[in-house]
């Protein structure tokens, strides 16, 4: 029953979101600060994981697939699918909500907390909407950059370490990257990229909005909100790849 409970408060809250904004240039100048705030500083972490992920991706794919009938341009295919259908969309998705679901939930939680969310509502600001929906749009916006840029970045890893450790010769890795390449992965990617940034804003300005308490319900809030959130994203991961690729 606990379930159902948080589940409509949830879609409660996602409501309050979505009402008429009291003003829309202070939104516009709330979604411009978010998208620095939750996204560009995540490029630095995103450009790391995905260089060595796709060397990673590459060596592993080139020592499990050593056989004779295998033509070599396969690990280069492997890799590109490996990187566009899962690793960017999934697994970057599930990095940022450890980093900015934690940042969205321990911010409001503590507006919460220290009483802030109070004073707007009583100054008649719709505190949900001015506080989550910036960041679910600038989420939305910001999310899907970062992981066509993390596309590139994988594939660029997996053409260094095959450069630099000659596990495939370079001619037959680009081969593979443009064999029977389909623009349709881009766009199953990005589709889930942005579900998946709705969800981890949303989610973790959920539990920051109802945190309760004081700075160790704060941790609690933040703590939740990346569990959550990444459940939810294998979640929809899943129910995405069973509507999208079936």
């Amino acid at each position: 029953m606990k379930l159902f409970y948080h589940i409509g408060k949830y879609f409660i809250l996602l409501w309050l979101i979505v009402q008429k904004p009291e003003s829309a240039s202070i939104y516009r100048k709330q979604i411009i600060a978010e998208m620095d705030y939750l996204g560009l500083d995540s490029l630095g972490i995103v450009a790391i994981i995905s260089v060595f992920m796709g060397a990673v991706v590459t060596i592993q794919t080139a020592f499990n697939t050593d056989h004779p009938l295998l033509p070599a341009y396969a690990i280069g295919f492997a890799t590109r699918q490996a990187i566009i259908l899962e690793f960017s969309p999934t697994v970057i998705s599930l990095i940022l909500a450890g980093k900015v679901g934690s940042r969205i939930a321990s911010e409001i939680g503590t507006m919460r907390v220290t009483e802030q969310i109070d004073a707007l509502e009583v100054m008649g600001v719709n505190a949900a909407g001015y506080l989550i929906l910036p960041k679910i749009i600038a989420s939305v916006i910001i999310n899907p950059a970062l992981v066509i840029i993390s596309m590139f970045l994988g594939i660029f890893g997996g053409y260094l370490a095959s450069a630099m450790t000659g596990v495939v010769p370079l001619s037959n890795f680009m081969y593979g990257i443009l064999f029977e390449f389909s623009s349709f992965d881009i766009f199953y990617a990005l589709i889930k990229t942005v579900v998946f940034a709705v969800i981890i804003a949303s989610v973790s300005g959920y539990f920051g909005f109802h945190t309760r308490g004081g700075a160790l319900q704060v941790g609690h809030a933040s703590t939740k909100a990346v569990v959550f959130s990444s459940i939810y994203i294998i979640l929809f991961n899943l129910i995405l790849t069973q509507i999208l690729l079936a």
